[in-house]
């Protein structure tokens, strides 16, 4: 597949689950809803069943795991639907300038988006945002290797 040839429909019809290397019940992003090699966002309704749920609200240790899992479903899309590999397992190298600006209670639609900074060698620099209706609740920079799959 070519980056031009994905549509909102193809985007919507992929299962989170066939790009990301976690599984049930830590998978904190519910679907990938734009894609691009420099930008790609992430929605995920807050579940109250969600293991990073406290007292009614998404924990910022479970804001920061989905802005992890929304670097970790870009990557996951890349190499299943443009390269045809295995999704593979990636490893946070460095995390800056977190800062949490607000909550996202049970039941509310969280909006992640990384912008890539950088990418070399296999590692990637991201900026990312963190949105619930409408309003930044999270930022941060987040540093991802991707482990090679060894022959």
């Amino acid at each position: 597949m070519r980056i031009e040839d994905i549509t909102d429909d193809f985007l919507r019809s992929v299962d989170i689950h066939a790009v990301l290397p976690q599984q049930e019940p830590f998978v904190m992003v519910g679907r990938l809803v734009s894609f691009g090699l420099e930008s790609s966002t992430t929605e995920t309704v807050i579940d109250e069943n969600n293991i990073f749920v406290d007292d009614g609200f998404f924990s910022p240790c479970g804001m920061m795991e989905n802005i992890a899992q929304t670097c970790a479903a870009r990557i996951g899309f890349y190499n299943k639907y443009i390269l045809g590999r295995d999704v593979r397992i990636g490893y946070i190298g460095a995390i800056r300038d977190y800062e949490i600006r607000g909550k996202a209670r049970v039941g509310a639609l969280v909006s992640t988006t990384v912008d890539v900074l950088e990418e070399v060698f296999g590692m990637t620099l991201a900026e990312a945002v963190v949105r619930c209706d409408g309003e930044i609740i999270a930022t941060c920079q987040v540093k991802l290797a991707v482990k090679n799959i060894e022959s």
